[in-house]
């Protein structure tokens, strides 16, 4: 097996993404090393490229919606063997022992850390995680429409549980990229009407093709009130505007990980009549379980475009300049 990798790192100045050969990494006592399929981009990959959020490691390789195979495992691993086929998600590692983690909400662990932003990710022919933060999938699953799910799945589905849409219920998605159009799927599956209000043509018609209810730009204001909404995008203006958009007594869920400043808030129209204002932040593996089994049972299918190893860097730019819908995968063939 070659002992150097080709790999994409982030570069020292915002915004940079930077082809590099690096060593395979060697899996520490309780990782596995896989070679890598398949690996989603992420609205938080850009946010790490351009440093939105702080500098965790250095050149750091991103891509948190990573499959591939089982290669190598440290002597602490006893559930995976080489062969097996696993996802690699965001959540990396978290302490286990602090009053968050005892009380099963692990995403809130202070030393908590992350796949691509504290430690490489996917974007490499090869990867490591920790064996009890790797999810084990079917060897015959499509990787393609699968790994978008580990990231912009996971969290748009637990951003519709803190949104707390009631049954049958009315929801606003503000952002419709790739969490928002796997989370659509999700709640109209539920049976739930669902808004779209997002930026971009592309957009827009990604979800009039996905048979949303109504399909508008980010400021409309919706036909009726909604019971609930999230927000995708990564607007702080939207916030009073998804309030406001919310009927008395409803939610609004803020799905990001990192934000524009929110504007002040007019307390009558957006607060008042006991609108709720929550966040989501990361989720839990028990988050990641539920919704890959609920995905699998409802055949859950993301819109994907997908890109080659070599165009990462081109690909990134369109996403970032919103020239790409959906969800985006890239595709890797280890060399070995």
């Amino acid at each position: 097996m070659a002992a150097e990798m080709r790999a994409w790192a982030v570069g020292e100045n915002a915004g940079t993404l930077e082809q590099v050969t690096r060593q395979r990494p060697i899996p520490l006592d309780d990782e596995v090393l896989i070679a890598v399929e398949v690996c989603g981009i992420c609205r938080t990959d850009l946010h790490v490229i351009d440093h939105d959020l702080p500098v965790h490691l250095p050149g750091v390789i991103p891509g948190h919606e990573v499959i591939g195979r089982v290669i190598d495992r440290g002597p602490l691993v006893t559930e995976l063997q080489e062969g097996d086929l696993v996802g690699i998600a965001w959540l990396r590692r978290t302490c286990g022992v602090c009053e968050w983690c005892r009380a099963g909400a692990e995403n809130l662990c202070p030393r908590s850390q992350y796949t691509g932003w504290d430690a490489d990710g996917g974007f490499a022919e090869f990867a490591t995680v920790p064996e009890g933060y790797a999810y084990r999938l079917l060897d015959d699953v499509d990787v393609v429409h699968t790994a978008p799910l580990l990231c912009a799945g996971i969290i748009g589905f637990r951003a519709l549980m803190r949104a707390n849409l009631p049954p049958g219920g009315t929801l606003g998605i503000y952002g419709f990229g790739s969490s928002g159009h796997v989370t659509a799927q999700l709640a109209m599956a539920a049976g739930a009407r669902v808004f779209a209000l997002t930026r971009g043509a592309l957009n827009r018609q990604l979800a009039t093709d996905l048979g949303l209810d109504f399909v508008g730009a980010e400021a409309d204001e919706p036909p009726t009130p909604l019971d609930s909404a999230i927000v995708f995008a990564p607007a702080g203006s939207l916030v009073p505007v998804a309030l406001a958009a919310t009927k008395a007594g409803g939610t609004v869920a803020l799905a990001g990980i990192h934000m524009s400043e929110v504007p002040a808030l007019d307390y009558g129209s957006t607060l008042f009549h006991e609108r709720d204002l929550r966040t989501v932040t990361s989720n839990t593996r028990s988050d990641g379980i539920r919704f890959l089994q609920l995905a699998q049972n409802l055949e859950l299918r993301p819109t994907v475009t997908v890109t080659a190893f070599e165009d990462v860097g081109e690909t990134v730019a369109a996403f970032r300049d919103g020239r790409v819908s959906g969800s985006i995968v890239v595709t890797i063939s280890p060399r070995t």
